[in-house]
């Protein structure tokens, strides 16, 4: 009984509350706090950043046809070298090529970080993406890349001894 007694008392106080939180989404749960999308912003035409592109493309351009008949070279006299010892007449034939080879690099080199600074100034000022000049980039570090591999493969051919 008193059991019951004690039981009906708790229930009688929980009835007359009324203070109690809902059950609801609060609204700080409901926000979105996803960024907001923004449209693309379109380069505009640069006359002088265009001019920069084409300059730097023209010296990649003359760098790797120079680059070419020199690796052939370059690959004749490594060949011949590989049969001879480090030091003979050969084998300094083919470092002497291989020296050429990486003045040509250096060229490419050169004008990559050209396009890279460009890249790098236009990301500083916040200005939007430019294609030809991404390209451009692209494309140059893709000459260097190949040219610095051709170097690397000749240059491991070459006896150490």
């Amino acid at each position: 009984m008193v059991r019951a007694l004690l039981l009906l008392l708790l229930l009688a106080g929980c009835a007359g509350r009324r203070d109690y939180p809902s059950l609801l989404p609060r609204t700080i749960e409901t926000r979105n706090d996803a960024e907001p999308v923004r449209p693309a912003a379109i380069a505009q035409p640069d006359s002088a950043l265009d001019a920069k592109i084409a300059e730097a493309r023209a010296a990649l351009e003359r760098s790797a046809k120079s680059f070419t008949p020199y690796a052939e070279r370059a690959t004749g006299l490594v060949a011949r070298a590989k049969e001879a010892p480090a030091g003979s007449e050969a084998w300094l034939d083919a470092q002497a090529a291989l020296a050429d080879l990486d003045i040509l690099r250096a060229e490419s080199s050169a004008r990559t970080s050209d396009l890279e600074l460009l890249t790098i100034e236009r990301a500083a000022a916040v200005a939007p993406p430019y294609p030809a000049l991404d390209a451009a980039y692209a494309e140059a570090k893709a000459q260097l890349e190949a040219q610095e591999a051709r170097i690397t493969a000749l240059t491991q051919q070459l006896p150490t001894k």
